[in-house]
């Protein structure tokens, strides 16, 4: 084959690679891209097909409160979860009481089987932030997720889904002395342990007969 027609043919080869192996896009639609990330969705994904499904592994408050007080390494390591090493760890619990109180940032509840000196519990049902849902069954793994940013918008999310649908039809209708059951994340300080003070963000609340 003549020189000048292969250098053609080796061109044209070049060319073709080239132009298979660059892409241009405006940087408006590289942000658009990176921005699609639907944390509402992941969020209600996650609660209708892993948390609520898994509300039977949770452990009953009042054991778990029980436990902490004399074997609170053994209670945290069985039952507990969280992303870091730190002492901050989240617990799923579950249980039943009766209301105490009713005031207009949260229900008081005395559980059912504690002992007269045992503090009530707090469920809260006005502001519900944090992480501890989202953490508390240990279902979420970070590494899915490519930033930061995303995976604090799913904690969002499913505090919002919270405020949207488990609180407005219980703090409609809750008065004292009405006999509740309710499922929920806590959160706990390993190094510094208060369990007469605890504080419930709900998952699932029911109010029974009195």
């Amino acid at each position: 084959m003549p020189k000048p027609i292969r250098y053609l043919l080796y061109l044209a080869v070049v060319a073709l690679l080239a132009y298979n192996s660059v892409y241009i896009k405006k940087l408006d639609e590289v942000k658009a891209g990176a921005a699609t990330f639907n944390a509402a969705g992941y969020a209600l994904d996650f609660w209708d097909k892993k948390l609520t499904p898994g509300l039977s592994k949770a452990v009953e408050l009042s054991a778990l409160t029980s436990q902490l007080k004399t074997e609170k390494d053994k209670a945290f390591e069985q039952h507990s979860h969280a992303l870091g090493i730190g002492n901050i760890r989240y617990f799923l619990v579950k249980g039943e009481g009766v209301v105490a109180d009713v005031s207009e940032n949260e229900v008081s509840v005395k559980l059912a089987g504690a002992s007269e000196n045992a503090g009530n519990v707090r469920i809260a049902t006005e502001y519900i932030f944090g992480n501890a849902v989202r953490d508390a069954s240990g279902a979420i793994d970070i590494n899915a997720f490519t930033n930061s940013m995303d995976f604090n918008n799913v904690s969002a999310e499913i505090n919002k889904l919270i405020r949207e649908k488990v609180v407005p039809p219980f703090k409609s209708k809750v008065k004292k002395g009405d006999r509740i059951a309710f499922h929920g994340a806590i959160e706990l300080n390993r190094a510094h342990l208060q369990v007469n003070d605890i504080e419930i963000i709900p998952i699932h609340l029911q109010i029974e007969k009195p």
